[in-house]
Parts: structure tokens; C-alpha cells; sequence
């Protein structure tokens, strides 16, 4: 017999401190020794992220233990900070790995000996960083981006060659520059010969989604090279992810059909570029963070990829006829970080009911293997929401995308007549993606009676270039719009409480959640009984004087250039436009975020109480641009729900109720 319970106020097994574990992340799987490896952030240990291996009969352990930290922190977002490498002819493999307290490059030992440096010590405290770890064609030296922070913020980047043997950690002469010429570079990647690398580079004010180049050059001349562009050229065009087949071509991702499509390259530029597999799907992702690789070449010759509109199937990709034959078994989602060794594929993989995870899954035979997912144990799939992709038309006739994420529980029932309060969940970026996998963030709400739309907003990654270029000169107004009419249209639909919408996000999606109730309530009315932003943005003109290196002409493309457009940045910034019938702000805060620094919601805070609009301000040291800490996590989630509680009219069962300032 079911119990009836009002919406909000359902219990449910799924607590704060279960997706705290489920944060246990494992990210950019590397295929080698027999063994696959990923490297794993630690909530219960500080954030700190270590590698784990898994041998062939899927036991796996750390390879990596404390203090250490792997972690770069290159482009400040980072990325893979590791790399196995073969230690000799007894089949022992060590990694090389970034330590996150000085960004230097380590080499761990044997058994019971400490890490040794293999880069020197920089100037100044990580001033020298490094990311996107590949052997060379030898195998003595390690080749990778080289991030340079110089005197009065003076940044500039290289490829460069690091001895295996140590001999660099004293002496930086020892330190090989390959490639120079570029703001920004990307996938070394050296021939079979090693005479030759190729990889990706851009230039301010481009953002890799925006145009970037696919260069050539050798590694045997004087100096470094700037190499030559063979694909992308002057053009429009995002190329990713270079791996040469052999001497005479390469494979790379381009979206010069206005999708990333897989290309064979003539690596002297004179042949035309042929696509592998002509299709309206993306095969890769945007690249915010360096070292993960869209597809692999596998020993038969055939790629392993992802591809799809949205979400992203694991496929395999024979280029001599262009078939595309989906694998991966129950897993519907994957991420576009794969690698290979012979014909088997390690991978991260999802789905419904699936938590992300590594999976290794052997290419001829098809069979897979689960070995690491975010959580130890799931709870009862009873509790799990079942998502589904929807579609809805926005302003002047654009595709809204989104995935509905109802209400779940196997043995509560709202009272006859109620409809669901809703959440509407707007992903970072703004060039990001809010998929179908299982995420418990997501659960810990549905669970609880409280249904989640997450919105892909025109400015999306996922749905072809064009839907990228919504955004362009638009961010603010675009994001806005299309939240607004996911959470209108979903009301209307009967399925959601119109008068108990919120919106919340992180970082970009903060940004677009504080703007629909400020600045967008202009254009659209109040539609959000409450907005939670989780390191959000609130004032574009602070946010444009203290971006790094990476981002810091983004806004060029999303808002406009300054000094030009100073009174869009103002126009469209929440700060400046809360009034007194302003819904209430949650504001939820890292005190170390280089990204979006504490001014940002400490300035909010201030402007909400001189209005006397209900918020609250929770600020957590020690923590940056993403919440890495147990602790943390279980704190923001705890208050988040006490927040719709507050708001939405239920009373939440197990955590204390909030008082807004």
C-alpha cells in the first residue's frame, strides 16, 4: 500500500552523503600493459585525485598514494595529468603524472620509493605546468604541453620533449621545445617515426569550438617549429584530435559539414581531406578540458568512436568503407575520452541506470566489462528517475532540447490532483552538455518528489555547430529564453506546478539561472519562484577584468568586445538589476575559485539585502570552480533542498529548515 505524501516532502534512501561518494569521478581512461588506467577525484579525500590500474582480470587498485595529487592545472580547467609508462622489461609500468601542488611532472617509483621529479623546479610557484601526456615515438621522453606563467601575467605555451630519466628535474636546458607559434596548443602527437608531430592550435580570440587548426612539423630541425596548417586553415573550422595511422595520413575531427566529423588528412596537406563517415552527428565534444581523445585507432585498423545528436553511442568505424556499427551492450551514453591497446576499448560509459564509469569492451567479441563507476552501491532503481529526451520550440521557431527527469519512488504517491513542483537544472559552460546518464545529484531531488528538467540551451555542445552559434553575441538572452520556455511549456503540459518552478546551475549555468530572474524577467515575466547559482556569474564586466589566460576573450564571442559593448555587459549583468519582487537566491561559493572569484556572489549578497530579497550566501574555503570536498558537497545539497523547501512550499524530510537573510 503506497503512503501519500505531498511532493517535496518524500523520504528517500538517496542521501547527501551518498552523492558526495558517487562524486569518486573517474575520468580519462589510457590503455596500456594490459592493464587499463583512469585517474579517480576523491571527495573523502580533500578532492584529491589519484590514479588507479586494473589489471586484465579487472582487480584494480591506487597507484598513487597520499599526499599526491594528480592534477594540472593547465588552461586552469586541467584535464588528463597522467601517463603510464613502461619501466622496464619486466612488465613493471609507472606513471608520470602533475602533481597539483606545483604543477611539477613526477615519475613514480618502485614499491615504497617516492615519486621523482622530472621537470625542474619553476621560478615561481606553478609557474611551469604540463598536461597532455603522450610517449614519444622512443619512448625515453614524455611529450606534452608546457604552460609558462612569466612576469606580469605574461602566459605562453609550447610542446616540449621531458626526459624519462630525471635529468631535466636539475638541469631545464634538458627540457626539448618542439613546437611553438600559437596562443594555445593541443594533442601532441608524434609519428610512428618521430620525425614528424601534429597537432592542434588557436589563437585569442578563438575558442577551440570556434577555429582551430590541425599543424604539421618536424622534430629534427634547429629550434622549435610552428609546423604548417593541413586542415582548418583560414576557415571557420574546429579541428580536434590528430592520430596518425601511419606515415602517410592522419585521423582528426573536423566540423567543417557544421558537424565534428572524423577525417582521414594528408599530414603534407596535399591531398583533400575525406570524411570517414559523412553524417549529421557529432563525434567529439568541446574541448575544455586537454588530454581526452574522441575515438581510438584500434590494431585491426578499425576506430573506436562516439557519435551521436545529444548523447554520444560508442560505434565502430571501419574508414576503408565508412560502416558504423554501434557497441557497449547496456550502456546507451559515453564520453568522448576512449583509448584502445589492440582490440580492446577502455571507456567511460553510462546510462539510465547506469552511474559513469570505466568499462573495457573487447572489440571483436563485444563483451564488457564494468571496472570502476562512481558509486560502490546504487540504491533500489525503484528510486531512480527514468529520464526522457524531449523537444520543445522556442522563439522564432529553435529547438529547445532537454531531458525530463520525473519524480520517482517506489512506495509514495503525491495526493491526487498535485502536480510536482520542478527543478530546472541548467549545465556549465556555456558550451556544455546535460545528458541521460544516471546522475544522483539529480536522483537525491526525484527522489524526493521534486521533478528535473536540464535544459540544452541554444549554445550547446551536441547538436551541430549552428546550435553552438545560437549563442554567439547572444548569451543572456538566448540561455534565458530557451530555460523559460522548457519550464512555461513543461507547465503547460500539465506535468510540472507552474507556480513551483526554480531554476539553479553551476558556473555558466549560474550565470544563466541569476539571469532569469533579474535581467530576463524583463523580457519574460516572473516564471522562477527561487534560483540557486553555484559559483555562478553575476556581473559580466568583474568577470571579464579577472578571466585567465583561456577564457579571457570568450566573452568576446558570447557578449561582445570591450570597450564596445559596455553597456550590453551591463544590460544583461544580474548585478544591477534585482528589485524588491526579485524571488529568492541561494548563492553557494568556492573562496579559492580563480574562475569566478567570491566577489562575484559577495556582490550579489550585497544588492539582494538592499532590495530585502530572501537569500542566502554560503561560502566554503578551501574549495575552487567546482566543489571537490565531501564535506562541501554534502553542505550545499543539504541547504539546497532546505532552500525549495522554503520556497516551493513543502517541508523536506531530514534537513533543518533555512533562514534566508
Amino acid at each position: 500500500m503506497s503512503d501519500t505524501l505531498p511532493f517535496g516532502a518524500w523520504p528517500s534512501p538517496i542521501t547527501a552523503e551518498m552523492v558526495a561518494r558517487a562524486r569518486v569521478r573517474p575520468a580519462f581512461p589510457q590503455a596500456a600493459g594490459g592493464r587499463v588506467w583512469w585517474q579517480e577525484s576523491r571527495p573523502g579525500e580533500d578532492g584529491r585525485t589519484t590514479v588507479v590500474a586494473a589489471g586484465p582480470d579487472g582487480s584494480h587498485r591506487s597507484v598513487l598514494p597520499r599526499p599526491w595529487d594528480a592534477c594540472t592545472r593547465v588552461h586552469e580547467y586541467g584535464g588528463r595529468s597522467y601517463l603510464p609508462v613502461p619501466a622496464g622489461p619486466g612488465g613493471e609500468w609507472r606513471i608520470v603524472f602533475a602533481h597539483r601542488a606545483d604543477q611539477r611532472l613526477y615519475l613514480t617509483g618502485p614499491d615504497g620509493c617516492p615519486p621523482a621529479p622530472l621537470t625542474p623546479e619553476p621560478p615561481e610557484p606553478c609557474a611551469l605546468r604540463y598536461a597532455d601526456l603522450v610517449p614519444s615515438a622512443d619512448g625515453r621522453e614524455v611529450w606534452c604541453v608546457r604552460e609558462q606563467h612569466g612576469p606580469g601575467g605574461a602566459i605562453s605555451r609550447a610542446i616540449v620533449a621531458v626526459p624519462l630519466d630525471g635529468s631535466a628535474a636539475g638541469a631545464p636546458a634538458a627540457v626539448r621545445v618542439l613546437v611553438t607559434g600559437s596562443d594555445f596548443l593541443a594533442f601532441p602527437a608524434p609519428s610512428p617515426d618521430g620525425r614528424r608531430v601534429a597537432w592542434i592550435a588557436w589563437n585569442h580570440p578563438d575558442m577551440p569550438w570556434d577555429a582551430a587548426q590541425l599543424r604539421v612539423g618536424p622534430t629534427d630541425g634547429p629550434g622549435p617549429t610552428g609546423g604548417r596548417a593541413v586542415l582548418g586553415g583560414d576557415a571557420r573550422e574546429s579541428v580536434l584530435a590528430p592520430c596518425w595511422r601511419d606515415e602517410d595520413a592522419l585521423y582528426a575531427v573536423s566540423d567543417r559539414s557544421g558537424w565534428w566529423n572524423l577525417y582521414e588528412v594528408d599530414p603534407a596537406g596535399v591531398r583533400p581531406p575525406r570524411n570517414l563517415h559523412p553524417a549529421a552527428e557529432e563525434f567529439a565534444a568541446p574541448l575544455w578540458d586537454v588530454g581526452g581523445a574522441p575515438f581510438a585507432l584500434l590494431a585491426d585498423g578499425r576506430l573506436a568512436v562516439v557519435h551521436g545528436r545529444g548523447d554520444q553511442r560508442l560505434g565502430l568505424l571501419d574508414p576503408a568503407t565508412g560502416e558504423l556499427t554501434d557497441v557497449g551492450g547496456r550502456f546507451t551514453v559515453f564520453a568522448p575520452e576512449l583509448a584502445a591497446e589492440g582490440t580492446g576499448i577502455a571507456a567511460l560509459a553510462g546510462g539510465p541506470a547506469d552511474a559513469v564509469g570505466v568499462v573495457r569492451i573487447d572489440a571483436g567479441s563485444g563483451r564488457t566489462e564494468v571496472l570502476g563507476a562512481e558509486p560502490a552501491a546504487l540504491p533500489d532503481p525503484a528510486y531512480l528517475s527514468v529520464p526522457r529526451a524531449v523537444e520543445f520550440t522556442g522563439a522564432g521557431g529553435h529547438p529547445v532540447h532537454a531531458f525530463v527527469h520525473p519524480p520517482a519512488h517506489p512506495e509514495v504517491r503525491a495526493p491526487e490532483g498535485e502536480r510536482p513542483p520542478y527543478l530546472v537544472w541548467v549545465h556549465g559552460g556555456p558550451t556544455g552538455h546535460d545528458g541521460g546518464s544516471l546522475d544522483l545529484s539529480k536522483a537525491y531531488f526525484t527522489s524526493r518528489g521534486i521533478g528535473v528538467i536540464a535544459v540544452n540551451y541554444g549554445g550547446s555542445s551536441g547538436y551541430g555547430r549552428a546550435h553552438r552559434e545560437r549563442l554567439k553575441g547572444q548569451w543572456g538572452v538566448v540561455d534565458v529564453a530557451d530555460v523559460v520556455t522548457a519550464a512555461r511549456l513543461l507547465a503547460e503540459s500539465g506535468e510540472a506546478d507552474g507556480e513551483r518552478l526554480a531554476v539553479r546551475g553551476p558556473s555558466a549555468g549560474g550565470w544563466t539561472a541569476l539571469a532569469a530572474v533579474t535581467t530576463g524577467v524583463a523580457a519574460h515575466g516572473p516564471v522562477f519562484r527561487a534560483a540557486t547559482s553555484y559559483f555562478g556569474v553575476a556581473d559580466l564586466e568583474l568577470l571579464a577584468a579577472g578571466l585567465h589566460d583561456f577564457e579571457s576573450r570568450y566573452l568576446d564571442g558570447l557578449v561582445g568586445p570591450l570597450p564596445e559593448s559596455k553597456a550590453t555587459y551591463r544590460e544583461r549583468s544580474p548585478i544591477g538589476h534585482v528589485r524588491p519582487d526579485t524571488c529568492p537566491v541561494l548563492l553557494l561559493q568556492g573562496l579559492d575559485d580563480p574562475v569566478v572569484p567570491p566577489e562575484q556572489s559577495e556582490g550579489l549578497a550585497r544588492e539582494l539585502a538592499a532590495h530585502g530579497v530572501g537569500h542566502l550566501l554560503m561560502a566554503f574555503p578551501g574549495e575552487s570552480h567546482g566543489f571537490r570536498k565531501a564535506a562541501t558537497v554534502i553542505a550545499a545539497l543539504g541547504a539546497e533542498l532546505a532552500f525549495y523547501g522554503h520556497t516551493l512550499g513543502f517541508t523536506p524530510i531530514g534537513v533543518p529548515p533555512i533562514e534566508l537573510t
